[in-house]
Parts: C-alpha cells; structure tokens; sequence
C-alpha cells in the first residue's frame, strides 16, 4: 500500500530542492512524481514484474495569478501567510449548507479552524497557527492547491 506520509514527503523534498522527478520502488510498489507545466503528476500502483506499474494520476493546479501589483505588495507587507500543508482540495467551510470558517477580517487565534483541506478522501482541519486578522483569501472554495501554497494571509496582532 502507498503510504500517504511518504508521498507528502517525497513532494516536501522535490519543493525543497527544486527537484523535477523522484522515483521510489519498494518490492512491487513504485511511486513516480514528475513536475510539469500541470503540477505534480503522481503515477503508482501495485504490479508483478512483467506488468508496468502505471495507473497515473494527475494532481491540478490551480491557476497562478499574475505578480501583484506594487500597491498590493505594500499593502501584504507585514502580513503572514497561511500555508497548505498537503496537497488537497480546499474548502472554505464544514459543509456546503455551513457559513465559511473565515471570511476578509475575521479576528483568529493559532488554534481557529481556517477551513478543511481533502487529501485523498480524508477531511483534514487547517488551524491557524496565528493570531490576527484575516487580510486576504488567496485561494477559492473547492480550489486545488499545493503543499506550501499559500492559502490566506493575516494581520498578526501586535
């Protein structure tokens, strides 16, 4: 079985070290990540020597807006991101019938819930980690987004 921790690692280590392939075989697992002008692709699977060892799996990602513009940058300074901690799907709120769990100027401590990102079927909660206020949502609902990726930026308090 592909473990999930180890696939987050292997990810951590190609961001890390601006690495553009990893392959790893274990016994008859093989796990192959490949950074293209889609994102990560991940191809793994379980397979007797004769058969390859395929099934590949293209992880989306999502679009880059454009550098921002100098007033923007002056506005963000001082301000400190909140980053995705896996590759996932973000949501913004518990459910699609529940408010967000924060929106622009939502006051936050380190352990407020910020929103929920799915990786491969498992619903994780994002905390904070910060106290502030949320200056900026970066990302949409239901978005893809990278590890590392910045998510929301926040005014810390003083």
């Amino acid at each position: 079985m592909i473990d999930v921790q180890q696939v987050r690692e292997l990810i951590q280590l190609m961001v890390e070290n601006d690495l553009n392939e990893i392959r790893v075989k274990e016994g008859e697992t093989m796990i192959s990540l490949r950074k293209g002008p889609a994102g990560i692709h991940i191809a793994g699977g379980f397979a007797p020597a004769a058969m390859p060892a395929a099934l590949p799996a293209a992880i989306p990602q999502p679009l880059q807006p454009g550098a921002p513009a100098p007033a923007e940058r002056a506005q963000d300074e001082g301000l400190v991101p909140i980053v995705s901690p896996m590759v996932g799907t973000f949501y913004a709120s518990a459910d699609p019938d529940s408010p967000p769990f924060v929106s622009v100027g939502t006051d936050i401590g380190p352990d407020s819930p910020v929103c929920i990102i799915e990786a491969m079927k498992v619903f994780n909660e994002i905390k904070a980690e910060v106290a502030g206020t949320i200056e900026r949502i970066l990302v949409q609902d239901q978005q893809a987004v990278e590890y590392g990726q910045p998510l929301m930026l926040v005014r810390p308090r003083s």
